[in-house]
């Protein structure tokens, strides 16, 4: 059966009922976050249901997931209803670890943190506590330390700097 035109929202009152700008809505359209419809003159129709899973994406996105874990979730759940307790269920218990991982690295991003703020120097080439002669700089770019030791033993000591002359 056919929706009736009160069971579809255009673009435009979907941006509006969604909080999101048109221009996102078609961006999650092309990831297939959402689908629509097209009138005969070409014009997108959305289910009401798509505002179920523009929240569902939001509330990911606000988590810490990104689009594609979204996608995966989103993949699972009915997409013309609301889930049964038992889909939903099965989303979240995958949603749990992945969020108790975020947890445990922002704890530990955290610790590390406090301890570098703690001595002052806010120097990444100069901290004689986790970086002395900048050690991290010869293992290669980026954070090198700042998830991977615990912040009291500070970073695996690096090869010794007069050896290299």
């Amino acid at each position: 059966m056919a929706p009736s035109r009160h069971d579809v929202l255009t673009i435009g009152q979907l941006a509006e009922r969604s909080g999101l700008a048109a221009s996102a809505l078609r961006y999650y359209e092309s990831l297939g976050l959402i689908r629509s419809t097209r009138t005969t003159g070409n014009q997108r129709r959305y289910a009401r249901s798509a505002l179920r899973r523009i929240a569902f994406v939001r509330a990911a996105q606000q988590v810490g997931l990104s689009l594609d874990e979204a996608r995966t979730a989103l993949a699972r759940l009915p997409e013309d209803r609301a889930p049964s307790t038992g889909e939903w269920d099965a989303v979240a218990a995958a949603w749990q670890h992945r969020i108790d991982r975020q947890i445990a690295e922002l704890q530990h991003t955290r610790a590390k943190l406090t301890g570098c703020i703690g001595c002052g120097c806010l120097s990444l080439t100069r901290c004689g506590l986790y970086n002395a002669d900048d050690r991290a700089g010869r293992t290669g770019p980026g954070a090198r330390y700042l998830l991977t030791r615990d912040p009291d033993t500070g970073p695996e000591p690096g090869p010794d700097p007069a050896a290299a002359d």
